[in-house]
């Protein structure tokens, strides 16, 4: 079963981070009631000689991070990645599982 939590964000960056940061990503924390959980969108940031994917996908995948980060500081009314802090969010969870998240336009 899907529930519904508010919160804000907490923070958020982007640039390399991730996986020993080796990922240009998008990495966005949220505080909520008495936690928080973070998330992080991005891919490898360079190609090595034994990479499993293509120059095509990595592009594909930078191409949906920025796309997502220009959405998200859109919906925030915001300009910069480090205005986002504090802009209220809507998650949604199964379980502790955290499925989808949008700004909340509406309160803004």
């Amino acid at each position: 079963m899907t529930r519904k939590i508010l919160g804000k964000i907490q923070s958020a960056t982007f640039g390399f981070g991730g996986y020993q940061d080796a990922e240009m990503s998008f990495d966005i924390t949220f505080s909520m009631e008495s936690s928080g959980v973070g998330t992080s969108f991005g891919f490898w940031a360079y190609r090595s000689d034994h990479a499993q994917w293509t120059i095509e996908e990595q592009h594909q995948r930078f191409a949906y991070t920025v796309e997502l980060l220009r959405d998200t500081l859109r919906a925030a009314k915001k300009q910069h990645v480090a205005q986002l802090p504090g802009t209220p969010v809507e998650l949604a969870f199964e379980g502790s599982r955290l499925l989808t998240w949008r700004v909340l336009e509406e309160v803004l």
